[in-house]
């Protein structure tokens, strides 16, 4: 069954998605020494699978079903959960607008990717695009400098595992609704999480420190409070991520992704003060650009 495209919804949509996304991963990276990553997955999940839950089964019975779309679903699920892997493995070690504008090399393996595997024409401007996006992470990242952090290429594996995702949400998983696409994707942060941590326990304990392998934290009124913070901030994402990417093409969508790193700069400031110094700023405004020519292509 085909659906027609409703940009003006798909672009609101996302806009206030990764608001609600940049200030989750604000409070990750806020709580990431209180927390293990693991604890995070699990917690947050079960707090949203049973109100997705209760959802379908109120409004939306007849959806309380196998999916047809199932293998395609859960290799989407699987690159996502990945996908959060390597971001949230990174705000530990980066400030948070150097990560999310790492991050957001996204639309270029969005153009990149849809080309090949879709077959969108990438046009001159679109080229361009990725060239001057290129360069803006480049001025971020700054390879070349002493203090290059290796932990600033996790955002980039991030980037690719997101763009692939979004390129299946929108190819194979298009009329498929978004609470079951979330609801998919909390599945498996719950089992990924549940693996991986008792994957931990097999180390020994002075093997078991930080944000991978530490043991999970007492959950008293605070943390819970957070944890119910972080289910609404991952509620507003999985279901906004489906509905912008299922209602417009992902060039589009890929570009006013880039609101993230707006948002990111403006937690970074407020909650850390990492205030993003003048090559970084230019960096960031190459990549903001690159994505208007990417809207354009």
């Amino acid at each position: 069954m085909e659906r027609t495209d409703n940009v003006p919804l798909a672009v609101g949509t996302i806009i206030f998605t990764v608001f609600a996304l940049s200030l989750g991963d604000a409070l990750v990276k806020m709580t990431s020494g209180n927390f293990v990553i693991w604890q995070i997955f699990v917690v947050r999940s079960l707090i949203v699978i049973p109100c997705l839950g209760l959802y379908l089964l109120i409004k939306k019975r007849p959806l309380i079903r196998l999916p047809d779309a199932l293998g395609w679903i859960v290799l989407r699920s699987l690159l996502l959960v990945a996908m959060w892997i390597s971001y949230y493995i990174s705000l530990p070690n980066l400030a948070l607008p150097v990560a999310a504008a790492a991050y957001y090399t996204l639309p270029i393996f969005i153009t990149l990717l849809s080309a090949i595997i879709v077959g969108d024409t990438i046009n001159r401007t679109g080229w361009l695009a990725v060239f001057l996006g290129f360069i803006g992470v480049l001025l971020i990242l700054r390879p070349q400098a002493g203090d290059f952090n290796w932990f600033a290429l996790l955002p980039l594996l991030s980037a690719i595992l997101y763009a692939l995702a979004m390129i299946l949400t929108r190819t194979k998983c298009r009329v498929e609704n978004p609470i079951i696409l979330s609801l998919a994707l909390n599945i498996g942060f719950v089992f990924v999480g549940c693996v991986a941590a008792a994957f931990t326990t097999t180390f020994p304990d002075e093997a078991r420190k930080g944000f991978l392998l530490a043991p999970w934290a007492a959950m008293g009124f605070p943390q819970w409070i957070s944890m119910s913070l972080l289910a609404v901030a991952i509620l507003i994402g999985s279901i906004g991520a489906a509905i912008a990417y299922q209602n417009a093409p992902s060039s589009i969508i890929g570009t006013f992704d880039f609101a993230y790193v707006g948002f990111a700069v403006l937690w970074g400031i407020v909650f850390f003060a990492d205030i993003p110094d003048d090559i970084s700023i230019m960096g960031m405004a190459l990549i903001i650009g690159a994505g208007i020519m990417s809207l354009r292509q």
